[in-house]
């Protein structure tokens, strides 16, 4: 019997689906009465992990990025893990609109987790490694109100956890 337990505190986005609701979203919006003549595109750099809504002006830009959350909402995408930019006035009288993809926990809210932890006062030990953080403890009951109060918190992030031992 191993003489701690942990698991690990992970903010991950699944490529794939957000490409596959991303046409999902575009068949949709070449369907739709309202977007007739928009020109409206929605393009995905899964190197930088951005999405780039662009359309003919600010109100078509805003409902395409609307119409894109709703179907990567229903995919059971994590919304919160979506950074919207402004809406910038681009060439040709176009509007277009950035939104990065947050992958990983960034220091700073990894921080933030591990000062909670602490501020809880219960007995697991919460280390940062990369972009994940790790939880242990002697006790698996004290590992579930970490979960707990994780789940609770307010961290801007969705959060999966992962590698149970």
């Amino acid at each position: 019997m191993p003489s701690d337990f942990s698991f690990d505190v992970v903010s991950e986005v699944d490529l794939n689906l957000v490409s596959e609701s991303l046409q999902v979203a575009l068949k949709e919006i070449t369907n739709r009465f309202d977007f007739k003549d928009a020109y409206v595109s929605i393009e995905l750099d899964a190197k930088t992990k951005t999405l780039i809504v662009r359309a003919q002006d600010e109100y078509k830009t805003e409902a395409a990025y609307d119409v894109l959350l709703t179907r990567m909402a229903k995919r059971g995408l994590p919304i919160k893990n979506l950074e919207k930019g402004k809406i910038e006035q681009a060439l040709g009288q176009t509007a277009r609109l950035a939104a990065t993809i947050q992958s990983g926990i960034p220091s700073d809210k990894a921080k933030e987790m591990v000062a909670a932890v602490k501020q809880a006062k219960l007995k697991v030990n919460a280390t940062i490694q990369g972009e994940q953080l790790r939880v242990t403890s002697k006790s698996k009951d004290e590992l579930q109100d970490a979960m707990a109060l994780l789940r609770a918190g307010s961290f801007g992030l969705d959060l999966q956890f992962k590698n149970f031992r």
